[in-house]
């Protein structure tokens, strides 16, 4: 009988001890979105004029290893709001879209890296109407956790 239970605790301890999980190898930090550098564009109220292509910039950082990110350019006539920043930028009258600009665009970073300078070419079409919009970057890591950077943004 104490064999037994000898050998009962035995099985135990290993079965606990197998079971545990190393809390350290699980990602929750968020991924970093970053346009605090000389070169980031778009930011908080910058203008971009309708027929002319501009090149977004970003930085992006996490602590294990990137995903993907998307883009999406909507107009703000309605003075809704997704803003992240702390400053306010000077708004048009609210008015009723006509031919507003609509982007939404997915883009891959390649697997494994941590800290990836992004670039992209967008064009604004010259018959879009002029005003206030939206530029919304959504950086997605390996993991899922995903950060939400919103910025007004004015089409002239």
């Amino acid at each position: 009988m104490k064999n037994l239970k000898f050998v009962i605790g035995i099985f135990t301890l290993a079965f606990l001890t197998s079971c545990s999980s190393d809390d350290a190898d699980i990602d929750t930090e968020y991924p970093i979105i970053d346009i605090t550098g000389a070169n980031a564009f778009p930011i908080q109220c910058s203008t971009i004029e309708r027929g002319q292509t501009f090149t977004f910039k970003a930085v992006f950082n996490d602590n294990v290893a990137l995903g993907s990110y998307s883009l999406d350019i909507h107009h703000n006539f309605d003075h809704h709001t997704h803003s992240t920043e702390v400053t306010t930028c000077e708004m048009e009258a609210v008015k009723s879209p006509v031919k507003p600009m609509l982007f939404i665009n997915n883009y891959t970073i390649p697997d494994g890296v941590k800290n990836y300078e992004a670039t992209a070419q967008i064009a604004i079409p010259a018959d879009v109407d002029p005003g206030d919009y939206h530029f919304m970057i959504r950086l997605t890591d390996k993991e899922g956790w995903q950060t939400l950077k919103g910025l007004s943004i004015k089409i002239l």
